[in-house]
């Protein structure tokens, strides 16, 4: 059973605090059964098949008040391209639709079962459904915004930054307004564990599966946020895209959060957790900075 807001303590909230420190241990299930969740929000649509496969599936969340023309966000969860389930992921939805954000979370293909790049394309095609779908729930298809931790960072980042994928699902890359990507593996070659030899060891260009080396100047802007004690993925990896975003006179903005992990990134974005860090802020901030300049331009 959900904890009610309403009912939500100080002592609970530091007790999940508390217990976010050995998370990494615990099903991510138990922590997405007791996080509370941000008020003011419903979930508008629940199983919309955006493709034929039976894990081409998503969610759309949506504020309780609003009217037309939400900007519209597209989360992906990680989970080493291996696992993974959207209804673990509803706190995410709903931090995003009380900020006001048509959000929409969406289960991808997965490894063994199917392997580079069926994660990218499923991606593409749920970037493309909430293109084409956003107005039948209040949203603006036409500016689209893209979140993802982990494999769901490089999944969204391949996805935007290879035209191919979007343009293979009837969009325009140019749909894509702007990209936060949080702890993402974009520069892992050679391949050397488990997780990337089982997603990619069969695709005979290696380096063309690497997202910087997808980077163009046509690329949409990117916010990275990595933690320093990431051990997972390295903070690397965020430094060296966004070294190729410059180069490329992409718009771009690294943040390094001191002391946080590859799950604290993540989890930082529930309600009862965001004083850890300010990734959501610094999300929000970035994504409104985007529309302020479109507005201008």
């Amino acid at each position: 059973m959900k904890l009610a807001l309403a009912v939500m303590s100080l002592p609970v909230a530091a007790a999940l605090a508390l217990g976010i420190a050995v998370m990494v241990f615990s099903p991510l299930r138990v922590f997405a059964a007791l996080v509370p969740f941000d008020s003011g929000v419903s979930r508008a649509a629940f199983d919309v098949a955006y493709g034929r496969d039976p894990r081409q599936k998503l969610d759309v969340y949506r504020p309780e008040v609003g009217g037309q023309g939400l900007p519209v966000l597209v989360f992906c969860y990680g989970g080493g391209w291996d696992t993974g389930s959207r209804e673990y992921y509803e706190f995410a939805g709903r931090s995003f639709a009380a900020a006001g954000y048509l959000t929409i979370v969406f289960d991808y293909r997965l490894v063994p079962k199917d392997r580079f790049p069926a994660f990218v394309e499923d991606t593409a095609a749920a970037i493309a459904w909430a293109s084409a779908h956003a107005g039948d729930y209040g949203g603006d298809g036409s500016q689209v915004y893209l979140l993802g931790h982990s494999a769901g960072a490089y999944n969204v980042a391949m996805a935007a930054l290879d035209r191919r994928y979007l343009e293979a699902h009837g969009a325009t890359p140019d749909v894509v307004a702007g990209i936060a990507v949080l702890a993402g593996p974009f520069d892992f070659l050679p391949l050397d564990d488990p997780a990337t030899i089982a997603a990619f060891s069969q695709w005979p260009d290696l380096p063309e599966t690497q997202p910087v080396n997808a980077v163009t100047p046509e690329a949409p802007p990117f916010l990275l946020i990595t933690g320093d004690a990431d051990t997972t993925v390295y903070p690397r990896n965020s430094r060296r895209l966004a070294e190729r975003l410059t180069e490329a006179g992409v718009e771009n903005r690294l943040v390094i959060l001191e002391g946080m992990r590859h799950a604290d990134v993540l989890t930082a974005l529930a309600w009862p957790l965001r004083w850890r860090a300010p990734v959501r802020d610094e999300i929000l901030s970035f994504f409104a900075s985007l529309q302020a300049s479109a507005k201008r331009s």
